[in-house]
Protein backbone atom coordinates (compact mmCIF):
# COMPACT_ATOMS: atom_id res chain seq x y z
CA UNK A 1 0.00 0.00 0.00
CA UNK A 2 1.02 3.43 -0.86
CA UNK A 3 2.05 5.79 2.07
CA UNK A 4 0.56 8.77 2.92
CA UNK A 5 0.63 12.30 1.40
CA UNK A 6 3.46 14.52 3.03
CA UNK A 7 0.21 16.03 5.37
CA UNK A 8 0.54 14.26 8.80
CA UNK A 9 -1.94 15.97 11.12
CA UNK A 10 -4.97 14.30 10.34
CA UNK A 11 -7.13 14.52 13.98
CA UNK A 12 -10.34 15.91 11.91
CA UNK A 13 -10.74 13.25 9.40
CA UNK A 14 -10.04 10.43 11.97
CA UNK A 15 -12.61 11.82 14.16
CA UNK A 16 -14.91 12.13 11.43
CA UNK A 17 -14.64 8.73 10.31
CA UNK A 18 -14.88 7.46 14.14
CA UNK A 19 -18.37 9.01 14.87
CA UNK A 20 -19.62 8.41 11.30
CA UNK A 21 -19.02 4.65 12.08
CA UNK A 22 -20.29 5.04 15.92
CA UNK A 23 -16.93 3.79 17.60
CA UNK A 24 -15.96 5.91 20.98
CA UNK A 25 -12.55 7.23 21.09
CA UNK A 26 -11.65 4.41 23.72
CA UNK A 27 -12.61 1.43 21.36
CA UNK A 28 -9.98 3.13 18.46
CA UNK A 29 -7.67 2.95 20.66
CA UNK A 30 -7.85 -0.18 21.53
CA UNK A 31 -8.13 -1.29 17.92
CA UNK A 32 -5.06 0.75 17.09
CA UNK A 33 -3.11 -0.54 20.28
CA UNK A 34 -2.47 2.78 21.84
CA UNK A 35 -3.75 4.52 24.79
CA UNK A 36 -7.18 6.86 24.80
CA UNK A 37 -5.21 10.02 25.55
CA UNK A 38 -2.54 9.42 22.97
CA UNK A 39 -5.33 9.48 20.26
CA UNK A 40 -7.07 12.31 21.81
CA UNK A 41 -3.76 14.46 21.03
CA UNK A 42 -3.73 13.01 17.60
CA UNK A 43 -7.32 13.66 17.03
CA UNK A 44 -7.01 17.44 18.51
CA UNK A 45 -3.80 17.63 15.80
CA UNK A 46 -1.47 17.85 19.49
CA UNK A 47 0.32 14.86 17.78
CA UNK A 48 0.57 13.95 14.22
CA UNK A 49 -0.50 10.56 12.91
CA UNK A 50 2.36 7.82 12.60
CA UNK A 51 2.92 6.59 10.19
CA UNK A 52 2.50 2.81 11.40
CA UNK A 53 -1.06 3.47 12.33
CA UNK A 54 -1.95 4.76 8.74
CA UNK A 55 -2.35 1.09 7.48
CA UNK A 56 -4.78 0.37 10.12
CA UNK A 57 -7.00 2.78 10.26
CA UNK A 58 -7.61 2.57 6.38
CA UNK A 59 -8.46 -1.15 7.56
CA UNK A 60 -10.83 -0.32 10.19
CA UNK A 61 -12.65 2.79 8.32
CA UNK A 62 -12.41 1.05 4.73
CA UNK A 63 -11.09 4.01 3.29
CA UNK A 64 -7.87 4.46 0.71
CA UNK A 65 -4.71 6.05 2.33
CA UNK A 66 -5.00 8.84 0.25
CA UNK A 67 -8.35 10.36 2.73
CA UNK A 68 -5.50 10.75 5.13
CA UNK A 69 -3.77 13.36 2.57
CA UNK A 70 -4.34 17.17 2.27
CA UNK A 71 -5.94 16.50 -0.98
CA UNK A 72 -9.33 17.38 0.02
CA UNK A 73 -8.17 20.00 2.43
CA UNK A 74 -6.82 21.65 0.04
CA UNK A 75 -9.39 21.76 -2.56
CA UNK A 76 -11.69 22.86 0.32
CA UNK A 77 -8.86 25.87 1.11
CA UNK A 78 -9.17 26.95 -2.42
CA UNK A 79 -12.88 27.11 -2.61
CA UNK A 80 -13.14 29.04 0.55
CA UNK A 81 -10.16 31.67 -0.73
CA UNK A 82 -12.47 32.14 -3.56
CA UNK A 83 -15.04 31.92 -2.47
CA UNK A 84 -14.63 35.16 0.27
CA UNK A 85 -13.04 36.97 -2.86
CA UNK A 86 -16.82 37.63 -3.88
CA UNK A 87 -17.32 41.66 -3.51
CA UNK A 88 -20.28 40.37 -1.16
CA UNK A 89 -18.71 39.77 1.71
CA UNK A 90 -17.32 42.94 1.67
CA UNK A 91 -14.71 42.74 4.54
CA UNK A 92 -10.88 42.63 4.05
CA UNK A 93 -8.94 39.54 2.77
CA UNK A 94 -9.19 36.69 5.76
CA UNK A 95 -5.69 35.39 6.25
CA UNK A 96 -4.90 31.84 5.24
CA UNK A 97 -4.12 30.81 8.14
CA UNK A 98 -7.49 31.29 9.19
CA UNK A 99 -9.02 29.48 6.09
CA UNK A 100 -6.33 26.15 6.70
CA UNK A 101 -7.18 26.18 10.77
CA UNK A 102 -11.20 26.27 9.63
CA UNK A 103 -10.86 23.86 7.54
CA UNK A 104 -9.10 21.47 9.76
CA UNK A 105 -10.99 22.25 12.34
CA UNK A 106 -14.28 21.88 10.82
CA UNK A 107 -14.32 20.60 7.27
CA UNK A 108 -17.98 19.64 7.54
CA UNK A 109 -19.42 23.36 8.40
CA UNK A 110 -16.55 24.67 5.92
CA UNK A 111 -18.00 22.11 3.12
CA UNK A 112 -21.98 23.41 3.63
CA UNK A 113 -20.73 26.65 3.55
CA UNK A 114 -19.49 26.05 0.03
CA UNK A 115 -22.64 24.73 -0.19
CA UNK A 116 -24.72 27.50 0.65
CA UNK A 117 -22.37 30.09 -1.42
CA UNK A 118 -23.34 27.64 -4.83
CA UNK A 119 -27.07 27.52 -3.69
CA UNK A 120 -26.53 31.55 -3.79
CA UNK A 121 -25.13 31.94 -6.81
CA UNK A 122 -27.48 29.63 -8.36
CA UNK A 123 -30.22 31.85 -6.98
CA UNK A 124 -28.28 34.87 -8.10
CA UNK A 125 -27.86 33.73 -11.53
CA UNK A 126 -31.71 32.98 -12.06
CA UNK A 127 -33.02 35.68 -10.60
CA UNK A 128 -30.62 37.61 -13.24
CA UNK A 129 -32.17 35.74 -16.06
CA UNK A 130 -34.69 37.07 -17.68
CA UNK A 131 -35.76 34.44 -19.49
CA UNK A 132 -36.40 32.75 -16.18
CA UNK A 133 -38.72 35.16 -15.02
CA UNK A 134 -39.67 36.33 -11.34
CA UNK A 135 -38.80 33.26 -8.74
CA UNK A 136 -41.62 31.63 -7.02
CA UNK A 137 -41.13 31.67 -3.01
CA UNK A 138 -40.19 28.74 -0.98
CA UNK A 139 -42.40 27.21 0.97
CA UNK A 140 -41.22 23.99 2.38
CA UNK A 141 -38.42 25.57 4.32
CA UNK A 142 -35.67 24.12 1.98
CA UNK A 143 -32.86 25.42 1.14
CA UNK A 144 -31.97 26.23 -2.03
CA UNK A 145 -30.36 23.63 -4.34
CA UNK A 146 -27.12 23.15 -5.90
CA UNK A 147 -27.26 22.30 -9.53
CA UNK A 148 -27.58 18.66 -9.61
CA UNK A 149 -24.71 18.37 -12.28
CA UNK A 150 -22.61 20.08 -9.60
CA UNK A 151 -24.10 17.44 -6.91
CA UNK A 152 -22.57 14.65 -9.44
CA UNK A 153 -19.51 16.43 -9.93
CA UNK A 154 -18.81 16.71 -6.50
CA UNK A 155 -19.89 12.81 -5.85
CA UNK A 156 -17.10 11.66 -8.78
CA UNK A 157 -14.88 13.69 -7.19
CA UNK A 158 -15.65 12.53 -3.62
CA UNK A 159 -14.32 9.09 -5.16
CA UNK A 160 -11.86 10.01 -6.79
CA UNK A 161 -13.07 9.27 -10.66
CA UNK A 162 -12.88 5.44 -9.73
CA UNK A 163 -16.15 3.25 -9.71
CA UNK A 164 -15.10 -0.10 -8.29
CA UNK A 165 -17.82 -2.41 -9.40
CA UNK A 166 -18.80 -0.31 -12.26
CA UNK A 167 -14.70 -0.81 -13.20
CA UNK A 168 -14.64 -4.79 -12.55
CA UNK A 169 -17.46 -5.33 -14.85
CA UNK A 170 -16.28 -3.80 -17.35
CA UNK A 171 -12.94 -5.20 -17.45
CA UNK A 172 -14.92 -8.85 -17.16
CA UNK A 173 -16.71 -8.40 -19.83
CA UNK A 174 -14.37 -7.14 -22.27
CA UNK A 175 -12.02 -10.35 -21.13
CA UNK A 176 -15.06 -12.75 -22.25
CA UNK A 177 -15.59 -10.83 -25.21
CA UNK A 178 -11.75 -10.80 -26.05
CA UNK A 179 -11.99 -7.39 -27.10
CA UNK A 180 -8.29 -7.23 -27.63
CA UNK A 181 -8.44 -9.96 -30.17
CA UNK A 182 -9.75 -7.75 -33.38
CA UNK A 183 -11.53 -4.58 -34.41
CA UNK A 184 -13.60 -3.39 -30.59
CA UNK A 185 -16.30 -1.52 -33.30
CA UNK A 186 -16.52 -4.67 -35.53
CA UNK A 187 -16.98 -6.75 -32.49
CA UNK A 188 -19.62 -5.16 -30.09
CA UNK A 189 -21.53 -4.30 -33.56
CA UNK A 190 -21.00 -8.02 -33.73
CA UNK A 191 -22.30 -8.44 -30.17
CA UNK A 192 -25.38 -5.90 -30.01
CA UNK A 193 -26.56 -8.43 -33.23
CA UNK A 194 -26.25 -11.76 -31.30
CA UNK A 195 -26.45 -11.27 -28.08
CA UNK A 196 -29.70 -8.93 -28.33
CA UNK A 197 -30.19 -8.63 -31.51
CA UNK A 198 -29.54 -4.81 -32.39
CA UNK A 199 -28.46 -3.78 -35.30
CA UNK A 200 -26.38 -0.81 -35.79
CA UNK A 201 -26.61 1.63 -39.13
CA UNK A 202 -25.87 5.00 -39.95
CA UNK A 203 -28.58 7.86 -39.65
CA UNK A 204 -27.58 10.73 -41.85
CA UNK A 205 -29.98 13.18 -40.10
CA UNK A 206 -28.76 12.36 -36.91
CA UNK A 207 -26.65 15.45 -36.50
CA UNK A 208 -29.41 17.74 -38.02
CA UNK A 209 -31.42 16.71 -34.85
CA UNK A 210 -28.62 17.39 -32.51
CA UNK A 211 -28.31 13.75 -32.19
CA UNK A 212 -24.71 11.29 -32.01
CA UNK A 213 -26.87 8.21 -31.41
CA UNK A 214 -30.09 7.01 -31.00
CA UNK A 215 -31.81 3.89 -29.95
CA UNK A 216 -34.77 2.39 -31.28
CA UNK A 217 -36.00 -0.66 -29.44
CA UNK A 218 -39.22 -1.14 -31.65
CA UNK A 219 -36.69 -1.63 -34.52
CA UNK A 220 -34.20 -3.04 -32.56
CA UNK A 221 -31.39 -0.69 -33.84
CA UNK A 222 -28.94 1.77 -33.04
CA UNK A 223 -28.26 3.92 -35.33
CA UNK A 224 -25.15 5.98 -35.67
CA UNK A 225 -24.27 9.63 -36.31
CA UNK A 226 -21.91 9.76 -40.18
CA UNK A 227 -20.18 12.96 -38.85
CA UNK A 228 -17.79 11.42 -36.46
CA UNK A 229 -14.64 9.44 -36.19
CA UNK A 230 -14.93 5.57 -36.09
CA UNK A 231 -13.68 5.76 -32.01
CA UNK A 232 -16.65 7.49 -30.97
CA UNK A 233 -18.92 5.20 -32.59
CA UNK A 234 -17.20 2.32 -31.07
CA UNK A 235 -17.64 4.05 -28.05
CA UNK A 236 -21.08 4.82 -27.90
CA UNK A 237 -21.90 1.34 -28.77
CA UNK A 238 -19.97 0.41 -25.87
CA UNK A 239 -22.68 3.20 -23.99
CA UNK A 240 -25.55 1.18 -25.47
CA UNK A 241 -24.41 -2.40 -24.26
CA UNK A 242 -23.75 -0.76 -20.75
CA UNK A 243 -27.66 0.25 -20.82
CA UNK A 244 -28.78 -2.89 -22.20
CA UNK A 245 -26.72 -5.79 -19.70
CA UNK A 246 -25.75 -3.75 -16.54
CA UNK A 247 -28.23 -0.99 -15.45
CA UNK A 248 -28.07 -3.23 -12.27
CA UNK A 249 -24.73 -2.26 -11.50
CA UNK A 250 -25.66 1.57 -12.47
CA UNK A 251 -28.15 1.72 -9.94
CA UNK A 252 -26.60 0.24 -7.35
CA UNK A 253 -23.52 2.54 -7.35
CA UNK A 254 -25.98 5.58 -7.58
CA UNK A 255 -27.73 4.02 -4.33
CA UNK A 256 -24.41 4.28 -2.30
CA UNK A 257 -24.17 7.73 -3.19
CA UNK A 258 -25.82 10.95 -1.60
CA UNK A 259 -27.70 12.36 -4.67
CA UNK A 260 -31.32 11.85 -4.07
CA UNK A 261 -32.64 14.06 -6.66
CA UNK A 262 -34.17 12.44 -9.01
CA UNK A 263 -32.92 15.02 -12.01
CA UNK A 264 -28.71 14.10 -10.45
CA UNK A 265 -29.69 10.27 -10.21
CA UNK A 266 -30.54 10.41 -13.69
CA UNK A 267 -26.92 12.43 -14.38
CA UNK A 268 -25.25 10.26 -12.31
CA UNK A 269 -26.53 6.77 -14.42
CA UNK A 270 -25.54 9.07 -17.70
CA UNK A 271 -21.89 9.69 -15.96
CA UNK A 272 -21.74 5.48 -15.14
CA UNK A 273 -22.91 4.66 -18.17
CA UNK A 274 -19.99 6.84 -20.02
CA UNK A 275 -17.41 5.56 -17.37
CA UNK A 276 -18.22 1.40 -18.30
CA UNK A 277 -17.97 2.39 -21.77
CA UNK A 278 -14.18 3.79 -20.93
CA UNK A 279 -13.30 0.87 -18.62
CA UNK A 280 -15.11 -1.64 -21.68
CA UNK A 281 -12.29 -0.26 -24.12
CA UNK A 282 -9.88 -0.15 -21.98
CA UNK A 283 -9.96 -2.24 -19.29
CA UNK A 284 -7.76 -1.09 -16.17
CA UNK A 285 -5.13 -3.49 -15.96
CA UNK A 286 -4.21 -4.12 -19.25
CA UNK A 287 -4.52 -0.11 -20.02
CA UNK A 288 -2.48 0.08 -16.74
CA UNK A 289 -0.03 -2.23 -17.53
CA UNK A 290 0.84 -0.50 -21.48
CA UNK A 291 0.93 3.09 -19.99
CA UNK A 292 3.06 1.94 -18.06
CA UNK A 293 5.73 0.32 -20.38
CA UNK A 294 5.04 3.41 -23.18
CA UNK A 295 5.64 6.07 -20.58
CA UNK A 296 1.93 7.38 -20.62
CA UNK A 297 2.23 8.68 -24.26
CA UNK A 298 -1.05 9.32 -25.13
CA UNK A 299 -0.93 8.89 -29.05
CA UNK A 300 0.88 5.32 -28.57
CA UNK A 301 -2.10 4.00 -26.42
CA UNK A 302 -4.44 5.66 -28.69
CA UNK A 303 -3.27 3.48 -31.52
CA UNK A 304 -3.02 0.71 -29.34
CA UNK A 305 -6.54 0.57 -27.78
CA UNK A 306 -8.52 2.55 -30.85
CA UNK A 307 -9.38 5.14 -29.50
CA UNK A 308 -9.84 8.94 -29.10
CA UNK A 309 -7.07 11.30 -27.52
CA UNK A 310 -9.56 12.39 -25.13
CA UNK A 311 -10.66 9.20 -24.15
CA UNK A 312 -7.08 7.57 -22.93
CA UNK A 313 -6.57 11.17 -21.05
CA UNK A 314 -9.84 11.00 -19.61
CA UNK A 315 -9.47 6.89 -18.82
CA UNK A 316 -5.54 7.73 -16.97
CA UNK A 317 -7.36 10.18 -14.34
CA UNK A 318 -9.45 6.76 -13.50
CA UNK A 319 -6.43 4.47 -12.28
CA UNK A 320 -7.13 4.82 -8.35
CA UNK A 321 -7.86 0.86 -7.78
CA UNK A 322 -6.76 0.20 -4.58
CA UNK A 323 -3.77 -1.52 -4.19
CA UNK A 324 -2.97 -1.16 -8.01
CA UNK A 325 -3.55 2.18 -8.57
CA UNK A 326 -1.35 4.31 -11.86
CA UNK A 327 -0.06 7.66 -11.79
CA UNK A 328 -2.56 9.97 -9.58
CA UNK A 329 -4.00 12.56 -12.62
CA UNK A 330 -5.87 15.53 -12.90
CA UNK A 331 -7.95 15.99 -16.21
CA UNK A 332 -9.54 18.77 -17.38
CA UNK A 333 -11.87 19.58 -20.80
CA UNK A 334 -12.78 23.47 -21.69
CA UNK A 335 -13.48 25.35 -24.72
CA UNK A 336 -11.82 28.43 -26.20
CA UNK A 337 -14.05 30.49 -24.13
CA UNK A 338 -12.94 28.88 -21.07
CA UNK A 339 -15.95 26.91 -19.86
CA UNK A 340 -15.07 24.21 -17.89
CA UNK A 341 -16.87 21.12 -19.57
CA UNK A 342 -15.07 18.37 -17.50
CA UNK A 343 -12.95 18.12 -14.46
CA UNK A 344 -11.84 15.10 -12.09
CA UNK A 345 -8.91 15.47 -10.44
CA UNK A 346 -6.87 12.16 -8.34
CA UNK A 347 -4.59 14.41 -6.79
CA UNK A 348 -4.45 17.58 -5.41
CA UNK A 349 -4.98 20.06 -8.22
CA UNK A 350 -7.81 21.62 -7.80
CA UNK A 351 -9.37 23.63 -10.77
CA UNK A 352 -10.99 27.33 -10.19
CA UNK A 353 -14.36 27.01 -8.56
CA UNK A 354 -15.89 30.01 -8.62
CA UNK A 355 -13.71 32.30 -10.82
CA UNK A 356 -12.04 31.69 -14.52
CA UNK A 357 -9.48 29.75 -15.28
CA UNK A 358 -5.52 30.89 -15.57
CA UNK A 359 -4.96 32.27 -18.83
CA UNK A 360 -1.26 31.07 -18.26
CA UNK A 361 -2.46 27.21 -18.06
CA UNK A 362 -1.05 25.46 -21.50
CA UNK A 363 -4.73 23.90 -22.72
CA UNK A 364 -5.15 27.84 -23.44
CA UNK A 365 -2.13 28.07 -25.59
CA UNK A 366 -3.03 24.06 -27.43
CA UNK A 367 -5.78 26.67 -29.21
CA UNK A 368 -3.45 28.11 -31.17
CA UNK A 369 -1.61 25.16 -32.34
CA UNK A 370 -4.42 22.60 -32.91
CA UNK A 371 -3.98 18.87 -32.58
CA UNK A 372 -0.43 19.33 -31.36
CA UNK A 373 0.51 18.22 -27.82
CA UNK A 374 1.41 21.25 -25.82
CA UNK A 375 3.78 20.47 -22.29
CA UNK A 376 4.20 22.78 -19.59
CA UNK A 377 5.63 22.69 -15.94
CA UNK A 378 3.68 25.03 -13.86
CA UNK A 379 3.32 25.82 -9.98
CA UNK A 380 -0.16 26.90 -8.09
CA UNK A 381 -0.14 29.17 -5.63
CA UNK A 382 -0.38 26.32 -2.82
CA UNK A 383 3.10 25.57 -3.90
CA UNK A 384 2.26 22.34 -6.01
CA UNK A 385 4.60 21.74 -9.01
CA UNK A 386 2.56 20.01 -12.00
CA UNK A 387 3.77 18.35 -15.18
CA UNK A 388 0.84 19.47 -17.76
CA UNK A 389 -0.10 17.85 -21.01
CA UNK A 390 -2.68 19.44 -23.26
CA UNK A 391 -3.80 19.61 -27.10
CA UNK A 392 -7.41 20.13 -28.55
CA UNK A 393 -9.57 17.36 -29.13
CA UNK A 394 -12.60 17.12 -31.43
CA UNK A 395 -13.83 16.80 -34.65
CA UNK A 396 -12.91 19.04 -38.08
CA UNK A 397 -15.62 20.99 -39.54
CA UNK A 398 -17.33 19.08 -42.37
CA UNK A 399 -18.43 21.97 -44.55
CA UNK A 400 -18.40 25.78 -44.64
CA UNK A 401 -21.10 26.34 -42.22
CA UNK A 402 -20.11 23.74 -40.02
CA UNK A 403 -19.62 25.12 -36.64
CA UNK A 404 -17.87 22.16 -34.86
CA UNK A 405 -17.14 23.12 -30.76
CA UNK A 406 -13.45 24.32 -30.23
CA UNK A 407 -12.59 22.42 -27.29
CA UNK A 408 -9.41 21.47 -25.40
CA UNK A 409 -8.14 18.51 -22.50
CA UNK A 410 -5.41 19.22 -19.94
CA UNK A 411 -3.80 16.21 -18.39
CA UNK A 412 -1.81 17.26 -15.20
CA UNK A 413 0.25 14.88 -12.54
CA UNK A 414 3.00 15.98 -9.68
CA UNK A 415 5.93 16.90 -10.77
CA UNK A 416 7.43 13.83 -8.63
CA UNK A 417 5.70 11.45 -10.94
CA UNK A 418 6.88 13.38 -13.99
CA UNK A 419 9.95 10.76 -14.64
CA UNK A 420 7.49 8.12 -15.68
CA UNK A 421 5.93 9.88 -18.41
CA UNK A 422 7.48 10.45 -21.94
CA UNK A 423 6.88 14.04 -21.90
CA UNK A 424 9.68 14.90 -19.49
CA UNK A 425 11.98 13.61 -21.78
CA UNK A 426 14.21 16.78 -22.41
CA UNK A 427 13.13 19.05 -19.63
CA UNK A 428 14.85 20.05 -16.46
CA UNK A 429 12.93 19.61 -14.01
CA UNK A 430 14.81 21.29 -11.69
CA UNK A 431 15.38 24.81 -13.40
CA UNK A 432 12.58 27.22 -11.83
CA UNK A 433 12.75 29.45 -14.97
CA UNK A 434 11.05 26.62 -16.71
CA UNK A 435 7.89 26.77 -14.33
CA UNK A 436 5.10 29.10 -15.08
CA UNK A 437 3.07 29.85 -12.48
CA UNK A 438 -0.65 29.49 -12.53
CA UNK A 439 -3.50 30.29 -10.30
CA UNK A 440 -7.59 30.22 -9.69
CA UNK A 441 -9.20 33.48 -10.57
CA UNK A 442 -7.61 36.67 -10.24
CA UNK A 443 -9.73 37.87 -7.61
CA UNK A 444 -8.78 34.80 -5.43
CA UNK A 445 -4.91 34.93 -7.14
CA UNK A 446 -2.50 36.11 -4.39
CA UNK A 447 0.32 36.53 -7.43
CA UNK A 448 0.74 40.62 -7.27
CA UNK A 449 2.83 41.31 -10.01
CA UNK A 450 1.39 39.06 -12.69
CA UNK A 451 0.98 40.74 -16.67
CA UNK A 452 -2.34 38.88 -17.21
CA UNK A 453 -3.69 39.90 -13.65
CA UNK A 454 -7.27 40.91 -14.91
CA UNK A 455 -9.11 42.23 -12.31
CA UNK A 456 -7.98 43.09 -8.62
CA UNK A 457 -7.30 41.13 -5.64
CA UNK A 458 -10.02 41.00 -3.42
CA UNK A 459 -9.76 42.42 0.12
CA UNK A 460 -6.40 44.66 -0.58
CA UNK A 461 -6.36 48.18 -1.27
CA UNK A 462 -5.88 49.34 -5.23
CA UNK A 463 -2.59 51.59 -5.69
CA UNK A 464 -4.47 54.49 -7.32
CA UNK A 465 -1.01 56.55 -7.36
CA UNK A 466 -1.06 58.46 -10.94
CA UNK A 467 2.69 59.17 -10.98
CA UNK A 468 3.34 55.72 -11.63
CA UNK A 469 2.14 52.38 -13.57
CA UNK A 470 3.09 48.70 -12.31
CA UNK A 471 3.84 45.46 -14.21
CA UNK A 472 -0.61 44.96 -13.95
CA UNK A 473 -2.83 47.41 -14.22
CA UNK A 474 -4.33 46.75 -10.32
CA UNK A 475 -1.34 47.01 -8.15
CA UNK A 476 -2.23 46.35 -4.39
CA UNK A 477 -1.28 49.51 -2.23
CA UNK A 478 0.97 48.81 0.30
Amino acid sequence: MKKAATKTFTGSRIRHQRNHVGMTQSALARRLGISASYLNQIEHDARPLPLALLDRLCEIFSVGVDYFSDTEETRGIQALREILADPVFDTDAVRLDSIQAAMRVAPDLCAQFIRLYRAYLLRHEQAATPLVGPLPPRHDGAPDRVEPYEAVNDWVQAQRNYFDEVDRTAERQAERMRLDEGNPGEQLARYLLDQHGIRTEIDLALGQRGLMWHMDRRRRTLFLSRIVPSESSTFWMAQALGQIEHQGVFARTIRRSRLRESEARGLARVYLTNYFAGALLLPYERFRATARDVRHDLELLQRHFGVSFEQACQRLSTMQRPGSEGVPFYFLKTDIAGNILKSFSANRFAQSRFGGPCPLWNIFRAFSTPQQVQVQLSQTTDGALYLNIARTVGRNSISYLDRPRLTAVVLGCSIADAPHLVYSAGLDLNDPRMIIPIGPGCRACTRENCHHRALPMVGHRVDIDNEGRGIAPYRTAL
